[in-house]
Formats: structure tokens, sequence, C-alpha cells
């Protein structure tokens, strides 16, 4: 009895495994991926198109797991892993393919000279210790800043600190290399590199030496109220004024009144006017129309013209013509 039981359980997961397909599938184990060629079923995929669809990846992805055990194995502390092949299958990228890194100028040289790089050990004899030792970083061989003296040399200054010579020395190299690193990132982007030296700085203009002024004068402890000002300085506009908050401690009686005539404005069914503020308002408008129509009835061009001009030259002339008959006369 227990072995037709056995039996009808194997039976049944061999059905459950074997799938038949009228086409193979494309499988491509490399990328575990399949691609089923197989005409579709109109009829079901209209009526009945979930279930359908499940069925069919369901038995699709069954076939790939049977193809990837026909693969061989291998067992590891985790468990047996299959030893996929190399996929067979172009799959694009997601970004673009990096570009190739622009040569240093050193790599120019070496490249212009025949120059070709040699690959040192990483391990190398310390007489000292007697043993062998990293070439560089943490105890490297023939490290020279674990020395207890060091030997001061003849030209150099008996009371100067040769540790911390060494140490000024050290941080100048490292200075100097992280500045080659910037100019060939600088040169790769095609960006202007500068010389050895202060860099040349853009012309400043009027509003940012005024600003630059400003901030220098108010960087004093007294923020610059004692500060004298420059000949022909003008004073400083857009500045800002500094914010003053009520007590938080003492009398609130401002603070309570404050807060009434906000409320009463808010409840008040009337909007408040400011008479001020309104008689300016049309004052100012009434002034703008009265501009405007003296603009309107301004004639257009000069005044008289060329002949009026000229009838006034002439009148001119007979008056001083008669004032000098006149004083012959006398």
């Amino acid at each position: 009895m227990a072995a037709l039981v056995a039996e009808e359980l194997v039976a049944e997961a061999e059905r459950l495994v074997r799938v038949d397909r009228p086409l193979e599938l494309e499988v491509d184990l490399g990328n575990l991926t399949a691609l089923d060629t197989n005409p579709l079923n109109s009829n079901l995929c209209r009526q009945e198109a979930e279930a359908w669809l499940r069925s069919l990846a369901r038995d699709n992805t069954q076939l790939l797991l049977n193809a990837v055990w026909q693969l061989p194995s291998e067992k590891l502390q985790e468990g047996i892993v299959a030893l996929l092949p190399p996929p067979s299958t172009l799959i694009p990228r997601e970004k673009a393919v990096p570009k190739a890194r622009p040569p240093t100028r050193w790599e120019q040289f070496a490249k212009l000279k025949g120059i070709r790089k040699k690959k040192k050990s990483n391990l190398v004899w310390d007489e000292s210790r007697k043993e062998w030792r990293r070439r560089w970083g943490y105890q490297r061989a023939n490290d020279e800043t674990k020395e207890w003296v060091l030997e001061v040399p003849e030209s150099a200054d008996p009371t100067e600190d040769q540790f911390a010579k060494r140490v000024a020395a050290k941080k100048e190299r490292v200075a100097k290399n992280e500045l080659n690193r910037l100019r060939n990132i600088a040169r790769a982007q095609k960006h202007k590199v500068p010389g050895v030296g202060l860099a040349p700085t853009q012309q400043r203009s009027k509003a940012e030496l005024s600003k630059a002024i400003r901030v220098a004068r108010t960087s004093t402890a007294s923020v610059g109220k004692f500060q004298d000002k420059l000949p022909k300085e003008q004073e400083a506009r857009n500045t800002g004024k500094k914010r003053k908050f009520q007590p938080i401690i003492g009398d609130f009686s401002a603070e309570k009144q404050k807060q009434l005539d906000l409320l009463n404005v808010m409840s008040s069914k009337k909007p408040k006017l400011d008479l001020t503020k309104a008689v300016n308002r049309q004052l100012r408008e009434d002034d703008q129309e009265q501009a405007a129509k003296r603009k309107k009835m301004r004639p257009k061009g000069r005044k008289g013209g060329k002949n009026h001009n000229r009838n006034n030259k002439g009148k001119g002339q007979h008056r001083k013509s008669g004032m000098k008959q006149q004083g012959k006369r006398k």
C-alpha cells in the first residue's frame, strides 16, 4: 500500500515538472532568461486572460529551472550551486560607456621618451629589523619617522628642530602632489590651469568693492560704530535694520495692547483708513493727470519756424538802425 502511494506521488511530481511545448524555448542560462516563440491562443487570452497568463508564466519558469538542473553543479558550504555558462544574449547598458581617462603630463612624457612602468614588489627587506616589510604605509620598511635621533647637517642651523623640518617637508610634498592631481583634473576637463603662485583675480566692480569695505568695517568688536569713514565715501544703502524684539519678562502691557489692536482690526467690519496715505495717493494721481493734459496740449515742433525767426531778425535790425539815426540827429 505504501509503495503504491509513493509511486503515485512520484508520478504526480513528474507530471508537474514535465511541460510540453510545440516549439522549444530559446533559453539563455547565462542571463537566466527564456524566450517563448510559440503562437498565442487568442480565445484563452480574451476569455481568461489572467489565469492563462499565470499558467503560461509557470510553465516557462518550470522549463527554465529544468534546464538549470541539467547544468554541472558544485557543492559549497552554503549549499549546491549550478555553474552557469557565459551569457549569449547581449543586454544593453543602463548608462553610456565611460570615456577613457586622459593621460597626465607624466604619462605623456613617458610615452614620448619611451619610459616603461616597472611594477615593484610590495615587500622590501628591512635592514634594521631583519625582516620583510611593506614598501609603503603603516609599519613600512626603513621608516624614517621612527628614528629617535637625527643628524644635524653642517650647513644647517644647530638650533633648528630637525624633526619639525622633516614634518614640514612631508606636508609640502603632500601639498605638491595634491596640486598636481588637481591640475591634471583641470587639464582633462579643458579648464584654465593657474600658474605657480597667486592665481589672477578678475577686476571687481564698484558694488563688490563697496560690499567688501562694509563687511570689513563691521568686522570689528564694535561692529563698525567707532570706525572712521574713508574720504568721499557714501552712505551704505540697503544694509538692513536690526530687528527689535519685545522683552520676554517684565511688563506685558505693550504686547497686550498690540494684540488687542490686532483683534479689533480683524473683528471690525469697516476697513481701517489711513487718511495721510489716502490724501497723498489722491494728490499724486491729480499731478499725474495734469502732467498728461499738459503733454497733450503742447504743440509739436519748434515755436514759429524759420519765417518767424527771420521776421524777428529783421525787426531787430530796423530797431538798431533807427536808434543810430536818432543818435546822429542829437
